[in-house]
């Protein structure tokens, strides 16, 4: 199948659920997998001065309520897969850039195609705030369906 399996890069936002509702029903209409992907950012320590065991710890907390609220973006996303009768799995990584970990995680994945949110910002908002949707389209040689 030239789109046997699909990353779908989920933030929890209303573009990223459409995307989501979206992909479920091209991998049921093309019988494909689909990857589940939610990157969550990089821990950059305590106060100056922390010492090294409560940085640990906040580090260790930090990466638990990431985790945390990582499944509660993408167990909705399973079980509309599950209830659609498509095949998904979850991935989570940490990441100063998504869109070099939603590249990453397609590779590593070895998905077929991705499908992703757009916020859709235009003018002057869209190029200041850049667009994770515009450099994963710009920097990704796989196939990327955005949904709007």
């Amino acid at each position: 199948d030239k789109f046997g399996k699909i990353l779908v890069p989920t933030d929890g936002s209303p573009s990223s659920t459409a995307a989501v509702h979206a992909a479920v029903a091209l991998a049921r209409a093309v019988n494909a997998a689909l990857v589940f992907f939610h990157a969550f950012p990089v821990f950059h320590g305590g106060a100056y001065g922390t010492a090294d065991a409560a940085r640990r710890q906040l580090a260790e907390a930090h990466e638990a309520a990431a985790k945390g609220a990582a499944a509660t973006i993408l167990e909705p996303a399973m079980e509309l897969a599950r209830a659609a009768g498509v095949r998904s799995e979850a991935h989570v990584a940490e990441s100063e850039r998504p869109w070099e970990a939603i590249i990453a995680a397609a590779k590593r994945t070895r998905s077929d195609a991705i499908c992703m949110g757009s916020h859709g910002r235009r003018g002057l908002a869209g190029v200041l705030l850049g667009s994770e949707t515009a450099r994963v389209l710009t920097h990704c040689t796989l196939p990327v369906l955005v949904i709007r």
